[in-house]
């Protein structure tokens, strides 16, 4: 077996098993404290999702899938800078692996509110191979001394950073949504995904959905009834304090819109929606959403229907893409091997 796919291996197993210690594991508990003590949005349930779905994506035949046609042909390796957001845990995780997977260095800048689940994951890869140690560096500070970078972030810190890197090889991600396109034949088990697909890590994820599409005449209490089993999210007071303040302002902004107590529905043709609340916007033929879809593709990280709309995830799998699901469509890999 490819060295790099028994590495990932052992890391999705090394996973698996911290997630299901259930609390027999003090040392990692205690781990997690310190990473939700740095972040209020990475309570332990919501980092242990992101491991669990990571763990589930390294098995045997993912990896293997994923890097069969992988060739990297370079002889002198670069020195690659990446710079990771911090708005849901393990966000930078993918690039991580794919910079592994490549004979390149890297320097990392982690978010200021997110410094240790990466570090965490590097060690962890350091003790599956030790010949590999020293080869990712966590930098803090003004990134330096490096030959490409691959950065994510807001809008306006891509704007920044396409002009601060465009000397550089550069691989530059911005905002997107998750959206959906419901046609009214979803089953109370489609909707309750549904439900986990906007508020899983509370709705800040890229791939979180933000906006549904919904067939003309569509009953919105059923969209309530999908979210209610997730109704805990109340539990997290950074979360109520946001459900709050959203509502205060669709009150004085006189919005017309509906709530259930913890969550805001809108009618809106926006893509992106404060947390706590969803933009809906009806349609009375299925190709009108196909074409809005088109049209702003780049506005879009991946749509959940059961519907006949392209590239479209299953009901509850926004927030598990599998290795191969590149983030805004662009092979990190084949960036890393054309350097």
């Amino acid at each position: 077996m490819n060295p790099t796919v028994s590495t990932f291996v052992a890391l999705g197993k090394k996973l698996s098993e911290y997630v299901d210690s259930e609390g027999k594991n003090p040392e990692f508990e205690s781990f997690l404290n310190k990473v939700n003590q740095s972040n209020g949005w990475f309570d332990p349930q919501q980092v242990k999702s992101a491991i669990r779905s990571w763990s589930l994506a390294l098995s045997g035949p993912n990896v293997e899938r994923w890097l069969q046609k992988v060739s990297f042909t370079i002889t002198s390796p670069k020195t690659i800078g990446l710079i990771v957001a911090g708005n849901i845990p393990l966000v930078g995780m993918h690039d991580l692996l794919c910079l592994w997977a490549s004979p390149h260095r890297a320097r990392i800048k982690c978010a200021a509110k997110d410094p240790l689940l990466l570090p965490w994951i590097v060690s962890e890869l350091e003790s599956i191979s030790p010949s590999d140690q020293g080869r990712i560096e966590f930098v803090e500070g003004a990134l330096k001394d490096y030959e490409a970078v691959i950065a994510t972030g807001s809008n306006n810190s891509a704007r920044y950073f396409e002009s601060y890197f465009s000397k550089v090889p550069h691989l530059i991600r911005k905002n997107r949504n998750g959206i959906a396109v419901l046609d009214g034949t979803e089953t109370k088990e489609q909707l309750e995904a549904l439900g986990d697909d906007i508020l899983r890590y509370y709705g800040l994820g890229c791939r979180s959905v933000s906006k549904v599409y919904l067939p003309e005449g569509y009953n919105l209490d059923l969209v309530f009834g999908g979210l209610y089993p997730h109704r805990s999210v109340m539990e997290a007071q950074k979360y109520a304090n946001n459900y709050d303040y959203n509502k205060a302002v669709y009150l004085m902004s006189e919005y017309k819109f509906l709530e259930n107590g913890f969550f805001l529905l809108r009618e809106s043709t926006d893509w992106a929606a404060p947390i706590a609340c969803l933009n809906y916007t009806f349609y009375k033929h299925l190709d009108e959403v196909k074409e809005a879809i088109a049209t702003h593709s780049n506005s879009i990280q991946c749509i959940v229907s059961h519907c006949d709309v392209p590239t479209a995830f299953s009901f509850g799998l926004a927030q598990e893409p599998q290795l191969w699901d590149y983030a805004d469509g662009v092979n990190t890999l084949s960036f890393l091997s054309q350097l």
